[in-house]
């Protein structure tokens, strides 16, 4: 659902990209109040596999695709605040590289995209959180309903945005139509995957989970042969162990995915670019160039690479390793920060 130059016109955009901002900086200082040694990696892990799997169109219908947006997952996974800065990454490193979502546009992706999918998904989750099951099959559940959720959600905030600042003179009623029932589809496979990877690291590691921090992993107790679960008498104490193996295989599999299995991915056009065609919303922005057309990486292929598979393929590469490193970096800065400010409190 990149949003392109010359959907929004420029005070709306400008607007946009105002609350984007103001999202950004709160995030920040909500992320520098929880983000952990350890959540650090794994906050930069979800925006490169976000990345990743951004590449991977699934089919929704005739001649429409869509893809993950990953609000959802990303808030589940490393919290609501961590959750906005690593969508805000994914849509910085696709602009700007990838001339993926007009740059004047970025203030309006990052909050349809970024902060109405975290709010929502994240909101809905912890709701539904009260009243399931205190149990991982709970936790999965939750996740596929917050998901799903969000995605006609942000279909919905995008489709306020053209009300008060669309470029075309189309009823907002049709637009609302349209994009609805189409992203209603997307989310499914939205639903499916965030829940299928939320299931495996809670598998493996829940205590990496920011959503489910407060599953406890249950007391085995071996009677005649076989172990059977017990309720401990104290809180069980949450596991000091590295995230370093969770981290490697997060990042082989985004590599994969973005490296090879791309390749594989649907060719038909996402669900905005569709209902942006059919309805003509799309009807002024070839007046608009993106400012990073030229970009050696544009269109998710590196110029001068005649293969399709080996130019995507490494474009996909280079875009998991920009996004890990930028995501990375920029929250052990904020990690950081949170130490100085510690340390100074304490002196």
């Amino acid at each position: 659902m990149h949003v392109p130059d010359g959907f929004i016109n420029a005070p709306i955009s400008a607007a946009a990209g105002v609350v984007a901002a103001g999202a950004v900086a709160v995030s920040l200082r909500g992320a520098r109040k929880d983000l952990e040694e350890k959540a650090a990696p794994l906050a930069g892990l979800v925006a490169a596999f976000v990345f990743a799997v951004q590449m991977l169109n699934f089919p929704v219908a005739a001649g429409t695709s869509g893809h993950l947006l990953g609000g959802a997952l990303a808030a589940i996974l490393v919290g609501p605040w961590t959750g906005v800065l690593c969508i805000a990454v994914v849509l910085l490193v696709q602009g700007i590289l990838f001339a993926d979502g007009g740059l004047t546009a970025l203030g309006v992706n990052i909050t349809v995209m970024g902060v109405v999918t975290v709010v929502v998904a994240y909101a809905l989750f912890r709701g539904l959180r009260l009243v399931l099951p205190r149990t991982r099959r709970g936790v999965t559940v939750a996740t596929f309903v917050a998901a799903l959720v969000s995605v006609p959600a942000s279909a919905a905030a995008f489709t306020l945005f053209y009300a008060v600042g669309g470029t075309t003179d189309v009823p907002i009623g049709t637009v609302l139509t349209a994009m609805l029932g189409v992203h209603v589809l997307i989310g499914v496979g939205e639903a499916l995957i965030t829940a299928l990877t939320v299931g495996a690291v809670l598998a493996v590691r829940p205590d990496l989970v920011h959503g489910a921090r407060d599953l406890a992993a249950p007391l085995k107790l071996r009677v005649d042969g076989e172990l059977v679960d017990a309720t401990p008498a104290a809180p069980v104490v949450p596991t000091a162990k590295s995230p370093r193996k969770v981290w490697t295989v997060g990042v082989v599999t985004a590599l994969v995915l973005a490296g090879i299995v791309s390749f594989y991915a649907s060719a038909s056009p996402d669900g905005l670019e569709k209902v942006a065609a059919d309805q003509g919303i799309d009807a002024k922005a070839d007046e608009y160039e993106h400012a990073t057309a030229d970009s050696p990486l544009a269109d998710y292929g590196v110029r001068g690479i005649d293969s399709d598979r080996l130019s995507g393929g490494l474009a996909g590469v280079i875009g998991v390793g920009v996004t890990l490193a930028i995501g990375t970096g920029a929250f052990w800065a904020v990690r950081r920060r949170k130490q100085a400010a510690e340390t100074g409190a304490r002196v």
